[in-house]
């Protein structure tokens, strides 16, 4: 047996009970200890240290953002693992940091100039761009204050923003780069176009919902030469340059080649033959429209149609004509009505529910849009991150997550980098009055004279974030802290962003480090939905501000609560409720570990040998190492449900229910038997404090701090498995559970109240352990010495032993006996309506499963109902 117990200086005792409120008080604690572990320097990461390195980065979380569920449920995580890794040694690097969140921000300060009645446009981009920054001097940020409240250990002195100047040289850096090796291109294409944000936006910024339009069918062209196609988007048809059949589709193929004409507008456009095109789909016949849809660009591309642009970039009609101006939705109305008087509306469906993207920061429609942009020519870039699993250089967790990491790799288009923006990572590329095209890096002269301009786009903000990894450590400089912490460790972030930050910094870490991936592990977890398993959203009523439950029940709660939930790659429901209970535990931890302090629980001295222990002390030993071993293993395998279930279960059944109960008699009598019990509690709680402080950091530090009288438990050693066990132990202390459970179970069966004291008659001769036990047993089960008149009106046999009890004097035994008649009665009449419904064979013909297998449940709980209650009534007393 080891002792891993770190001693307190100069042999003092250490256990100061008094120091200790008599209740827990959350608010009272954790702001104070949370300033002192900053203060003393406890997350910073020494990059000239010898230690091994355990890295993670902080998903940035926007400028703009506030600490939600999801946050919390994430920092949780990540925090648990980098205390444990701190705690094992390892030069730990928690990296914090803020995303300028180029969409987010620059609509946050536009709202703010909307209120002064002027926009952008009126301050100027460079002053426009000074007003953004000032207001993330003041305003932004307020996300970190709250990071602290939750109790997250990072580095604050190595906080970095994705804007500062040594990430903008990053950024910088790896664009000229990429260009230079032709990884970067300029080229029109169809992007995700926003026409209130005035932006194209990344598809992780667009947001897929079901809404109500119409499905419209259209008849192009006259009699045998005509064609039908179907649109929800009917305003679009202004932009169509052909129709598209598929090769083999008898119907049309003495079409293809030929031109029909396009209704109102008096264009005249090809039949085209194109694979793309589902012949059992609709009519077998679509409308191509290559300015406006990006299917329909391919088949352009294919068949060398061109590109004919019917929208501005606010969404308004500009083909010539009577819809010239029109917005689309007002133009899609219209061009109905006006195709409706013309007769060549075929059928309308209405209301017609279809999935369309929206603009997941203003919710406008997006609007798919033709638009030079610049582009990531993501195939060697992608292949490398693909490579980087199948090798094994990085695992995915869990496992089953790969399949999806590998269909986006491998199938990914390239990247649109650019947005038309003001705030942000300008594209570094100048343009010459004699159309030359210079990309600038970060130690070069940008081009100047008479007819040079800067690009004015800036780049997508997860092109910047997409360098977290190495670019927060000093890169493209070879610093000390780049050789020391990358790669990471790991990265642990949600399944929901896998597809485009993780493949981001996947593709851009592997390119920039010479093909050192930007992490070893990719470990996955689910989404925060509420109780119910629905996701949580202010327009559903059921979003939570996490600040109001750690007000309301301490941080440590909260973050319990979120641990407890996290089973790898699965989503998370949480409740009040479920806070609740968490906050009931931290404040079980709290008082029976104030009663052990206050009954000498202590570390001092060595642990005595085995053979000076009672069975009680040994039992609880060889759990505790048990329990170390298995969360261990747990917390290697990211499964923090299991290993939080596993201490909640230890420390509330086994140490604070069991053991400091069972100790209770020991310490009574007094002696060395009760100085040994005192030692072995002293060490439970140091390593029951010790594993559960990643999780639940504060209450375990004030306690850990008065049990054991050292600095902070964030610089404790973690627990090792010290390898005794001993399953002798187990076992008798498990039988003594097994009676006390069961005469428990009994008691309340009576109606007898848990306090309340009967006599009884105790026959352990047939289980010498048990007899040990003896004293324990009657203090748990409030059972009293025989005395004269003995007489037993209870007998119950269990595990080896025989508890005779005397009820006569505690329960009104008629009162009893026609409580249970009553409620026998009750089973009786459900089991027979059960069993008569279940024999009914034209019922059992007619109704749906699920309604029989729910019957089926109530038949056999009645079952089970009259078999509990008449064992009961045969264990009154007879009058």
């Amino acid at each position: 047996m080891t002792d891993n117990t770190q001693r307190p200086e100069h042999g003092a005792n250490s256990a100061r009970p008094a120091d200790l409120p008599t209740q827990y008080a959350p608010a009272e604690v954790e702001g104070q200890l949370y300033d002192r572990w900053v203060e003393r320097g406890y997350f910073e990461a020494d990059a000239k240290s010898d230690k091994e390195p355990y890295t993670i980065v902080i998903p940035p979380p926007n400028v703009t953002g506030s600490l939600h569920l999801g946050h919390a449920f994430e920092h949780t995580l990540i925090d648990a693992l980098t205390r444990r890794k701190r705690m094992q040694g390892h030069e730990t690097l928690w990296q914090p940091g803020m995303d300028h969140a180029g969409i987010a921000t620059q609509n946050v300060v536009e709202r703010e100039l909307a209120k002064e009645g002027k926009s952008r446009h009126d301050l100027g981009r460079e002053a426009f761009v000074e007003r953004v920054w000032k207001w993330k001097g003041e305003s932004g940020g307020q996300i970190s204050g709250q990071m602290k409240r939750l109790g997250d250990g990072v580095a604050w002195s190595r906080e970095r923003f994705t804007m500062d100047e040594g990430l903008s040289q990053a950024v910088q850096t790896i664009f000229k780069r990429l260009y230079d090796d032709e990884l970067i291109y300029r080229a029109e294409r169809i992007i995700n176009w926003c026409p209130r944000c005035l932006t194209a936006i990344s598809d992780i910024e667009v947001e897929y919902q079901d809404d109500e339009g119409e499905l419209v069918s259209i008849r192009y062209g006259e009699g045998d030469s005509s064609i039908v196609v179907a649109t929800t988007r009917a305003e679009t048809m202004l932009g169509d340059t052909a129709v598209a059949v598929h090769p083999d589709d008898e119907r049309y193929r003495h079409l293809v080649g030929t031109e029909i004409e396009l209704p109102l507008t008096g264009r005249r456009i090809p039949v085209v033959a194109d694979e793309h095109v589902d012949p059992e789909f609709g009519t077998g016949a679509v409308k191509v429209t290559p300015a406006h849809d990006p299917n329909d660009f391919e088949i352009g591309r294919r068949h060398d149609l061109p590109n004919l642009a019917v929208m501005d970039e606010h969404a308004v009609i500009t083909a010539h004509g009577p819809f010239q101006g029109l917005d689309r939705l007002e133009a899609r109305s219209t061009i109905v009505a006006a195709l409706r008087a013309e007769g060549r509306i075929v059928a309308e469906k209405r209301p017609y529910t279809h999935s369309v993207g929206h603009c997941s920061r203003c919710k406008t429609t997006i609007e798919p849009r033709l638009s030079m942009q610049w582009w990531v020519k993501v195939g060697p870039l992608a292949k490398a991150a693909g490579d980087a699993v199948r090798d094994g250089r990085v695992d995915i967790h869990p496992k089953e997550m790969e399949s999806r990491y590998f269909g986006w790799v491998d199938n990914l288009h390239d990247w649109c980098i650019s947005r038309q923006l003001w705030w942000g990572h300008r594209i570094p590329v100048w343009y010459g009055p004699e159309g030359e095209v210079v990309c600038v890096g970060p130690d070069e002269e940008p081009p100047s004279g008479d007819g040079w301009r800067q690009d004015s786009d800036v780049l997508d903000t997860w092109f910047s974030s997409g360098l977290w990894p190495f670019s927060t450590l000093g890169w493209p400089a070879r610093t000390e802290s780049l050789e020391k912490f990358y790669p990471n460790s790991v990265l642990v972030t949600g399944y929901d962003i896998l597809f485009f930050w993780v493949a981001r910094m996947m593709m851009f870490g592997l390119y920039a480090m010479d093909g050192t991936p930007p992490f070893r592990t990719i470990a996955l977890h689910g989404m925060v939905r509420d109780q119910f398993g629905k996701k949580m959203s202010k327009s559903f009523g059921n979003a939570v501000n996490p600040l109001d439950w750690m007000d309301k029940y301490g941080s440590d709660a909260v973050r319990f609560t979120l641990a407890r939930g996290a089973n790898p790659g699965v989503d998370v429901p949480i409740g009040e409720d479920w806070v609740q209970a968490s906050r009931n535990f931290a404040n079980k931890i709290w008082n029976a570990t104030r009663f052990a302090l206050m009954n000498g629980a202590t570390i001092e001295g060595e642990l005595p040998a085995p053979e000076e222990l009672r069975a009680e002390d040994r039992w609880i030993l060889s759990r505790l190492y048990s329990v170390v071993a298995e969360v261990d293993a747990y917390y290697d395998d990211y499964q923090f449900a299991k290993l939080s279930d596993v201490l909640f279960h230890f420390a509330w059944d086994e140490v604070f229910d069991w053991y400091v109960e069972l100790s209770k008699t020991t310490f009574a009598k007094g002696g060395p038997a009760a100085d040994a019990s005192r030692r072995v509690l002293g060490e439970v709680l140091d390593v029951t404090l010790r594993l559960l402080h990643p999780v639940v950091p504060f209450v375990t530090e004030a306690l850990w701090t008065t049990l054991t009288g050292q600095e902070s438990v964030v610089i404790a050693d973690w627990p090792k498995d010290g390898g005794f066990r001993d399953r002798a132990a187990e076992q008798e202390i498990e039988t003594v559970q097994q009676v006390v459970t069961e005469v428990r179970r009994f008691r309340a069966d009576q109606g007898l109240q848990p306090g309340q004291k009967v006599p009884a008659r105790l026959d352990l001769a047939a289980s010498p352990a048990l007899a040990a036990h003896e004293d324990a047993i009657r203090q748990l089960l409030r059972l009293q010495p025989e005395s004269e008149g003995f007489t037993p009106t209870a007998t119950l046999p269990v595990a080896g032993a025989t508890v005779a009890l005397d009820l006569s004097g505690a329960i009104d035994v008629e009162a009893e006996r026609k409580r249970l008649a009553k409620d026998l009665a009750a089973a009786e009449k459900e089991l027979a309506q059960t069993t008569a419904k279940l024999g009914n064979e034209a019922f059992l013909a007619k109704a749906p499963d699920n309604v029989v297998e729910k019957i089926r449940g109530r038949q056999a709980t009645a079952q089970a109902d009259i078999e509990r209650i008449s064992a009961q009534l045969a264990g009154l007393p007879q009058t």
